[in-house]
């Protein structure tokens, strides 16, 4: 079974209201695949076939990355570790902000030797101490200004493995603009906003992909 690492979040940023908020309001979601997913929990089932598809393609290249540990971020209660990311590798941690999250994952995802550590800390002020054949990050790096996003996605591209890959899988905004939340505090920005994020942080793309068959209305979503 996994262990809880606390880590303190920072005090002393310009952005503590940004992420006190994303906070408060995670605090109050119950702790359900429906809760996680904004309410959306019946577009889980597709958005996981088609993150496994992609994670495959990404599996069989020259230079594919290994199969032993990956790292789960904005894991939730452990929906992708349980439904995606155990299926591939032998190791999984999972890093969440919210404890009660946290606690539930044990139970979602139940008993399983590729349970890792469970770290209950902001992606802010995250440090992975292991390295990473895949670094999942989906629908959670809107919880970060762009210049804690590029310090957070600069620490990931040194923890990668050899061979090792970072997974983003955000929503996008049509207009290209950057669009706040302010119930949930979060920005969701548009592509070229993303590639110049990763452009800053030195990363190239391996693989650009649009998430099909999510109801209308939703955002686009990359992957």
């Amino acid at each position: 079974m996994g262990t809880v690492v606390n880590e303190e979040m920072k005090d002393t940023k310009e952005d503590d209201s940004f992420y006190e908020n994303a906070k408060i309001y995670w605090s109050k979601i119950p702790a359900t695949v429906d809760g996680v997913l904004g309410g959306y929990g019946y577009i889980s089932k597709c958005d996981l076939e088609s993150s496994e598809q992609f994670l495959q393609s990404l599996l069989i290249t020259a230079n594919a990355p290994g199969g032993e540990r990956a790292l789960d971020c904005g894991a939730g209660i452990g929906r992708i570790t349980k439904h995606l990311l155990m299926k591939f590798f032998k190791t999984v941690d999972l890093v969440e902000q919210n404890k009660e999250f946290l606690n539930k994952a044990h139970h979602f995802i139940g008993s399983s030797k590729k349970l890792g550590k469970l770290y209950c800390t902001g992606l802010q002020s995250f440090t992975p101490e292991h390295k990473y054949d895949v670094i999942w990050c989906q629908w959670v790096l809107g919880h970060l200004t762009n210049e804690d996003l590029v310090k957070f996605l600069k620490i990931c591209r040194v923890s990668l493995a050899e061979n090792g890959l970072i997974v983003v899988k955000e929503n996008i905004t049509s207009s290209g603009e950057t669009e706040k939340d302010t119930v949930d505090s979060s920005l969701t920005r548009g592509l070229n906003t993303l590639l110049e994020v990763f452009e800053q942080s030195d990363l190239k793309i391996e693989k650009l992909e649009s998430q099909t068959k999510f109801p209308k209305g939703l955002y686009p979503v990359k992957m």
